[in-house]
């Protein structure tokens, strides 16, 4: 979840989220091996701590234990790409349905507010400047988890979100930016939700995440 560490957050807090950062954003790469030495150089917390971290991290499927052998960033594939997607749309389409039907002028306030940053940033990279990918995709995420903030459940919240970090892994690995057509979806996904059209929505949601699946493979950065 792409969330902004709290001040009072403990060192072991710390390190685990910015080795789970460094994970969705391509830091550390598909398939590299985790050292126990190196990380705790890095992320400057104690081998014991990262023990218990990298098993966190391993339960939810970002990194791998490799017996005896130590850790390993997890693997990228078509396969499992086509699947986080189908998962993600199955989620979103869901809670985006929920909360159209009860957003309220402060569920309004968040969309328009959360889609002005990420269209200022689509124009930065239509314009060729693609300097700070990080920060077009914590945008795409807060657009996203905009419109479904008023779905009403934080269990649904909180397992989209777990999905859209997996799959975001995918787009910063295979640096994927579709242009104009990307920026134009995300337009109609606001008009929709300012309307609460939530079918044109739904199947709007259907053509942006598909087309990404079908750009990343068609692109062939998965090995």
């Amino acid at each position: 979840m792409l969330t902004i560490t709290p001040p009072n957050a403990s060192i072991g807090e710390m390190a685990y989220r910015r080795i789970r950062s460094d994970i969705i954003f391509g830091r550390l790469a598909p398939g590299q091996k985790l050292k126990l030495e190196q990380l705790r150089e890095a992320y400057g917390t104690s081998v014991s701590t990262l023990r218990e971290l990298l098993n966190r991290l391993s339960s939810e499927g970002l990194i791998e234990a490799e017996g005896q052998k130590g850790f390993m960033v997890s693997p990228v594939s078509a396969t499992n790409l086509k699947e986080l997607a189908a998962m993600r749309l199955l989620l979103e389409g869901h809670a985006l349905a929920q909360s159209f039907d009860a957003g309220d002028m402060e569920w309004e306030g968040r969309v328009v507010a959360a889609h002005h940053k990420l269209a200022q940033m689509e124009r930065r990279m239509l314009d060729s400047d693609r300097a700070d990918s990080e920060l077009w995709k914590r945008y795409d995420w807060e657009f996203h988890h905009a419109l479904i903030s008023a779905c009403g459940s934080q269990v649904l919240l909180d397992t989209h979100a777990t999905i859209y970090d997996k799959y975001l892994r995918y787009q910063m690995v295979a640096v994927i930016f579709r242009g104009k057509v990307a920026a134009d979806e995300h337009q109609i996904l606001l008009d929709c939700a300012l309307k609460r059209d939530k079918d044109r929505a739904a199947s709007v949601l259907a053509t942006h995440v598909n087309a990404c699946v079908d750009h990343t493979l068609d692109l062939g950065r998965l090995g």
